[in-house]
């Protein structure tokens, strides 16, 4: 196997430290202070309160995360605090990879700014397993081209723990895993395929997630479920069309260094697998109707690669490598609005709607509608006027009320806000779902005679629990006209009929038995 003559590079820690910077800082910056944690963070943070080998949305990392918050204080700050160093540690695996194909201070330095800017700027601000999806990606293909570079085994190892690392922060992993197989088999690495250290280090990735596969097994495949239920609400919307332009668009000012890069390690026999790669996990995302962010950690990679390119193309015109950063400067500004919350909800939509952004689908949601506001931004606001309402009506009840009242919400996002927000610990602990993993965490024998219920509209004539109450009333609803949750009601159910809680209990109880063997 060949050496590359990329030894030579050192990395240039005053330039990546720099970065990492610039990446800690900047989305804390440019956040506007109205806004709330995001729907799935509300999730991942509740998951570290019930921490398992396994979830039935998600992998368990996020949630241990979610632990140490917890342990730490629970403050929002402290959530963020987490894909913010997970993306200044990006910052730097790509500032590495980029010394390892042989790139020297401007080569780092554009890199390192390709993680700053674009998609990544938003994924690094969320508290959601994409900074850690994207992490592991960049860990496991910088582990590879140190083993392309060295010929030391001990990089076959290190790569199995960071594709342990992938595992456990989200299965999409398997999509880089095989794709790095079949592109050894593709090129002239294929001869690792004689080397004993290769089965040793697979045999022990197999360890290493087998607690994860047991909890598989024991909850009946939960990953298989949450797949159908993907591809049943989302990812039937998915066009092919859209997933190839979503790759140029997410990472629009830097684009051009990416496509440099996949055009280097073609060029460069030894790196060539790494151009396999990607063209492999992208056709495999396609056939897979993965969804167009999925492939975002195969990219610190080839704007590494793309780094070294055109630092080696500029080698005889200082003047480019002043105008490039201020190309990829002005091509970021326009997009920030679009990336962070950076204002107040009225003046982002006046912007959205001035400059047509409607046009490029960043205001399109999950119903397939275009709104005022991206989802996720939308999905940042209301929760704390739903949880001061909710709790508010909950302590205006007799005590005689309250204590056989619960709390009970229509999905994970509801119930996790008003767990995170709820100022009582009482108020808190009788919060429920049966929405995604908080089904697990229902005990079986939870009593009721009043529900105060979090929904957007009031169940249906047919609805087997909520039609055995003797009386309704609506309480209150959000009203923040910019929130996704605009329009969800407080409903107070009140003197349940015997028959209620043995419907609840059953329906329950089915429930469960389907992640149970």
């Amino acid at each position: 196997m060949l050496t590359a003559s990329s030894q030579k590079a050192r990395p240039y820690w005053p330039v990546i430290l720099m970065l990492v910077a610039i990446k800690l800082t900047l989305p804390v910056l440019l956040q506007h202070e109205m806004y709330e944690l995001q729907r799935d963070e509300y999730l991942y943070y509740q998951q570290g309160q019930h921490l398992s080998t396994g979830f039935l949305e998600n992998p368990p990392l996020i949630a241990l995360l979610g632990t140490i918050t917890a342990r730490m204080g629970g403050a929002e700050w402290m959530l963020k605090l987490w894909p913010l160093i997970f993306g200044a540690l990006t910052v730097i695996l790509t500032c590495l990879i980029a010394t390892e194909f042989g790139g020297n201070r401007f080569a780092q330095f554009l890199a390192g700014l390709g993680i700053i800017t674009g998609a990544f700027m938003r994924m690094h601000y969320l508290f959601q397993p994409n900074f850690l999806d994207i992490f592991s990606w960049t860990l496991a293909l910088y582990f590879l081209l140190r083993f392309i570079n060295t010929n030391r085994n001990i990089f076959l190892y290190l790569i199995a723990l960071a594709i342990t690392i992938g595992w456990y922060s989200k299965y999409s992993i398997l999509f880089l895993a095989v794709a790095i197989a079949v592109s050894i088999l593709l090129t002239r690495h294929r001869k690792l395929v004689t080397n004993k250290h290769l089965y040793f280090s697979v045999g022990l990735l197999l360890i290493l997630i087998l607690p994860n596969i047991n909890w598989q097994y024991t909850h009946n495949w939960p990953l298989f479920h949450h797949m159908e239920e993907l591809q049943s609400t989302q990812l039937k919307f998915l066009s092919p069309l859209d997933f190839i332009k979503d790759q140029f668009l997410y990472l629009l000012p830097v684009v051009f260094v990416w496509i440099a890069g996949l055009y280097r390690v073609f060029k460069t026999k030894p790196f060539a697998v790494f151009g396999w790669t990607y063209l492999l996990v992208i056709i495999l995302l396609l056939a897979g109707s993965g969804k167009s962010y999925y492939a975002m950690g195969i990219y610190p990679m080839l704007l590494a690669a793309g780094g070294v390119a055109i630092e080696r193309f500029t080698f005889r015109y200082a003047w480019l490598r002043v105008a490039i950063p201020v190309i990829v400067l002005i091509l970021t500004l326009p997009f920030v609005p679009m990336l962070l919350p950076l204002w107040e909800p009225p003046k982002l939509a006046a912007f959205y709607e001035k400059h047509d952004v409607e046009k490029t689908g960043l205001l399109k949601w999950e119903d397939q509608e275009n709104h005022a506001l991206p989802q996720d931004f939308a999905d940042m606001l209301g929760w704390k006027e739903l949880t001061e309402k909710t709790e508010n009506f909950y302590h205006s009840l007799p005590d005689s009320i309250k204590k056989d009242a619960i709390i009970f919400a229509d999905n994970y996002g509801h119930a996790g806000a008003l767990q995170f927000y709820g100022k009582d610990e009482d108020f808190r602990s009788k919060v429920y779902t049966d929405n995604g993993s908080n089904l697990l965490w229902i005990p079986d024998d939870f009593n009721f005679k009043h529900i105060v219920l979090i929904n957007r509209d009031k169940p249906g004539a047919d609805d087997e629990v909520f039609n055995h109450f003797e009386k309704f009333t609506i309480i209150d609803s959000v009203s923040n006209e910019y929130s996704r949750q605009l329009g969800d009601k407080i409903f107070f159910y009140q003197n349940a009929k015997p028959e209620a809680m043995k419907i609840a209990a059953m329906g329950l109880q089915q429930m469960k038995q389907n992640f149970s063997r």
